[in-house]
This record gives structure tokens, sequence and C-alpha cells, in this order.
């Protein structure tokens, strides 16, 4: 037999403005909603976070924001002269919104960064951060473009969109990435002191980072940068050092998911 609770139902239309508020809820209305983060570690050569995540009981809608790691700072790749830098950029980012059920599961991923320290004039790009599951498929982040070195001074050098990124971009509601840092301004051929660059940052949560050097032989980009930031590159102002600076891994990846 029917019951007045089984049909009748409320649509939110017809409920005049400003006639319900916190008070008229009950305390478990919203007992569903939650906010999961998935990240590895904040240090260089990070292996990120990759695991399976159920869906909650009573979960239908959920939002996920993505960001893909920061690449390789680059590498001092001859030691005979000064170089000319494009610092690493950031991780991209990317969103989704979707229908989901208590019970589903997702393979996640928050990007890890390529192992190893770079020591090539053009280093390793970030790594990719990525969900699938139920009612989703082929949906990620790119990591940052790499960190670049050379010795060449004749060139007009400028910041640069790599991915150019736009809503549907990897399967998403809207990709978005920041411009790749524009190249070094400092001149000169065994004297170039001094040299400043930026890395490159994510959008939303990173901010940028700063390297200089006023006068040394070699720097190594030693330094962790955050979450989804570009790596710090070698950098020296003088020729003739002994050995060849490596450039620092960037910055992991980040997963949110927003359920309710």
């Amino acid at each position: 037999m029917a019951t007045y609770s089984s049909y009748k139902k409320v649509d939110g239309s017809q409920l005049a403005s400003q006639t319900l508020s916190d008070n008229d809820l009950s305390d478990n209305t919203l007992n569903n909603f939650g906010v999961k983060w998935f990240f590895g570690i904040p240090c260089r050569c990070s292996p990120g976070c990759c695991c399976n995540w159920t869906v909650p009981a009573n979960v239908c809608r959920m939002t996920i924001e993505l960001w893909g790691a920061g690449g390789n700072g680059s590498g001092s790749c001859t030691c005979s002269r000064c170089h000319h830098f494009q610092a690493a950029a950031g991780g991209t980012y990317n969103t989704k919104s979707l229908a989901t059920k208590g019970g589903c599961t997702y393979s996640v991923c928050a990007a890890g960064v390529y192992r190893c320290y770079s020591r090539e004039c053009t280093a390793c790009n970030g790594c990719t951060s990525y969900v699938n599951g139920y009612n989703l498929s082929g949906f990620c982040a790119c990591g940052g473009t790499t960190g670049r070195a050379n010795t060449g001074w004749s060139t007009g050098c400028f910041g640069t969109m790599q991915y150019c990124k736009a809503p549907g971009n990897n399967n998403g509601d809207m990709a978005i990435d920041l411009p790749t840092p524009g190249w070094s301004t400092a001149s000169g051929y065994c004297h170039c002191h001094p040299q400043e660059i930026r890395q490159g940052a994510a959008p939303v949560v990173s901010s940028w980072s700063f390297q200089g050097l006023r006068q040394c032989w070699i720097k190594c980009g030693c330094w962790a940068v955050p979450y989804t930031g570009g790596g710090q590159s070698a950098m020296n102002t003088f020729c003739g050092s002994s050995c060849c600076g490596q450039g620092g891994t960037g910055g992991p990846g980040l997963v949110r998911i927003t359920y309710i």
C-alpha cells in the first residue's frame, strides 16, 4: 500500500526564497558530504600516491580535481661556459564533475616525480595524475614541461603555453595550464653573474619559486619544491668547473575528490 512518504517529493523550485535555514535541517542531512586528498611525500624523488578508492555509502555526485607533477630542472650540460636557462613548468590542472554510486571504486593516482636528477640540457617532463573508474575514463592532468638550458644568447626568448589547455581536454570539464617561464636574461661567455630564474607553478594550489646565483662555479638544483611546482635547475656563473651540476625533481602531483 502506498504511503504519503513513498510518493511525496519536494522540488527545490517549489520552495520560496529564504524559507529554510540550517536550523531547519536535521544534523545528518549532509552526513555523506566529504573531501578526500591523495598525495605523496613532499620531497625530491617522491613516489606519489596511487591506490583504489571506494565511494562512501549514499553518495551520488562528486567533483575530482587533478594536478600533474612539476617538470624536472635541467642540468648544467657543459662545464666550459655559462648557460642560458628556461625553468621547468608546474603541473597542469584538470577537473571533472560526475554522477556516481556508493560502493563504486576508482583507481586514483597522484603523480610521483622522475626518480633521478637530470644532468642533460633538456630534462624530463613531469608525470601525469589520473582517476579512472565507474562512469569515468581517460581523465588526467599532464605533468609540467621540462627545464632547459643552452649556451646560445642570440635568440629572443619568451614564456610559452606548452599545452594550451581548454574545456574537454583529457576528458575533463576544465583543464588549465600556466605559461612556461621565459628564458633567463643574464649574458656573457665565462662571466655571466648574476643569474636568476623563476620555476613554474600549477594553477590554484602552487606558488612560484625563485632561484638565483650571484657568483659561483656551479650550483645544483638541490632544494625540494612545493607540490606540483617546477624543479630547480643547475646554474653556473664561471667557466672551468671540474663538474657539471644536476637539476632537481619537480613537486609531486595532487588529487582532491569532493563528494556528496
